[in-house]
């Protein structure tokens, strides 16, 4: 005889629909995720969990889907206090003459802090549940990421010059290890090592950061081949190509997270997908800065994985995972000369899972699975501007934007709920970026 009583359970959402993201292609309508401990218990229709499940809080979207939530696999959060700070330029000009110096005067603890807390609820309203972080003072990001609850892949960055974060090699290693030693094994938050660039870091540290890479068994986050004369300036100074320079190094393996790669060689994209490299697109930021184009459908053919990053505000100009997909999306079809590439099922496999597998997160997020952990995000297609539906999938990767997100849960917990911040003050948050612009007008005066 069939047990009746239905199994308690922390939480179940209803929606309209469900994108479980694996299978892969799959839309399931009229159905439920039950949810316990902060880990997906089931996915099932929703008479079906009624009855099986009896749940102490139940939230039903019935015009809504419900995905994974979104991993932004490129990001400099902090800099959001820097958005729009300095536009329409090429990359070098943008960098050693306008960011480089702001950084050097207002760079700290408290900098990093609020651009990271604005970034957090900017992420939040749009659907974005994890972030790949890249910048100074990590710890200062990690403690602020765990503050409200946000998962987090947190980069210890090195570089070859002297910064506000440590004033040699040495104390940019100690202080990798150090961040690594304290959030080891944290629920939420990751670490890696986050050299710069090929042109910012020599071998020695590129050899340093191998060793201990392999010894931790941590990512490499680092960009490359983003533009042109990063490739000619490598073959000048080294006589190869950055990523043969890297592979030569050691470090192109399933571990690196290779950012923007826009000027690969068939020969490079090969190599990528037998070393297991991912690549993160960053679509936007590329087009911005005139970087050149990452071609996306080429990598997927030849089985590289593949995850979206919206890059930092202040070359973006913000944080939309939803924008950002569908520019990359798009920009991949052009690229390729090819309407069919980079469908709109591969294009939200990048979005979630893709970044997931990138930060060495894809068995606890990316999909919705039972056993993985509760990053979920609810969209409202609703709106006129999503109707008719004819395609769920279609219609979020070319049609909606992020401001029809309605609610975000990760690990199980809300965090935002219709449009709401659960445990964010929005005003006190938009008062101290204004505090912030003054203080930059200032040092730019």
């Amino acid at each position: 005889m069939t047990n009746l009583t239905p199994q308690p359970c922390d939480l179940l959402i209803e929606a309209g629909w469900v994108v479980p993201v694996v299978p892969h292609g799959v839309v399931l309508t009229d159905h439920a995720v039950a949810v316990s401990g902060g880990r997906i218990q089931a996915i099932l229709p929703i008479a079906q969990a009624r009855m099986q499940y009896a749940a102490k809080d139940t939230v039903a979207r019935p015009e809504a889907v419900l995905l994974p939530g979104l991993v932004n696999a490129h990001t400099h959060n902090p800099m959001t206090l820097l958005r729009g700070i300095a536009d329409d330029l090429p990359l070098m000009t943008w960098l050693q003459q306008h960011i480089w110096p702001v950084e050097a005067a207002v760079i700290g603890p408290d900098f990093v802090a609020d651009g990271t807390t604005l970034a957090i609820a900017e992420m939040l309203r749009g659907g974005t549940t994890c972030a790949n972080e890249n910048y100074f003072f990590p710890d200062v990001q990690a403690g602020v990421y765990k503050k409200y609850g946000f998962r987090a892949r947190v980069g210890a960055v090195i570089i070859d010059f002297p910064s506000a974060w440590a004033a040699s090699d040495d104390e940019y290693f100690d202080r990798a290890c150090q961040l690594h030693d304290t959030w080891r094994g944290d629920a939420l938050i990751g670490t890696a090592f986050a050299p710069h660039a090929p042109y910012t870091v020599n071998d020695a540290n590129f050899e340093r950061i191998r060793m201990l890479a392999d010894q931790l068994d941590l990512p490499v986050h680092l960009h490359l081949h983003e533009t042109a004369h990063e490739v000619s300036e490598s073959l000048k100074l080294h006589g190869q190509r950055p990523i043969a320079r890297i592979d030569r190094l050691g470090l192109l393996n399933d571990r690196l997270i290779a950012v923007h790669m826009t000027q690969l060689t068939e020969a490079d994209i090969h190599l990528c997908a037998e070393r297991g490299v991912s690549v993160v697109h960053c679509a936007e930021s590329n087009l911005k800065l005139a970087s050149g184009f990452c071609p996306a459908c080429a990598l997927l053919s030849a089985g590289v994985n593949l995850a979206i990053g919206t890059d930092g505000c202040a070359s973006n100009n913000d944080l939309d995972m939803f924008g950002e997909t569908r520019s990359a999306a798009l920009l991949a079809k052009a690229v390729a000369n090819d309407a069919a590439g980079f469908n709109a099922f591969e294009a939200l496999h990048a979005a979630t899972l893709g970044g997931a597998k990138a930060l060495g997160f894809e068995d606890r997020i990316g999909s919705i699975e039972a056993g993985k952990d509760a990053d979920l995000v609810c969209v409202d297609l609703s709106a006129l501007e999503t109707q008719p539906l004819h395609h769920v999938v279609s219609q979020l990767i070319y049609a909606t934007g992020r401001q029809q997100v309605s609610d975000v849960w990760i690990a199980g917990v809300q965090k935002l709920r219709q449009r709401e911040l659960v445990d964010m003050d929005s005003a006190a948050i938009v008062a101290n970026a204004r505090q912030w612009r003054q203080k930059i007008a200032q040092v730019r005066a």
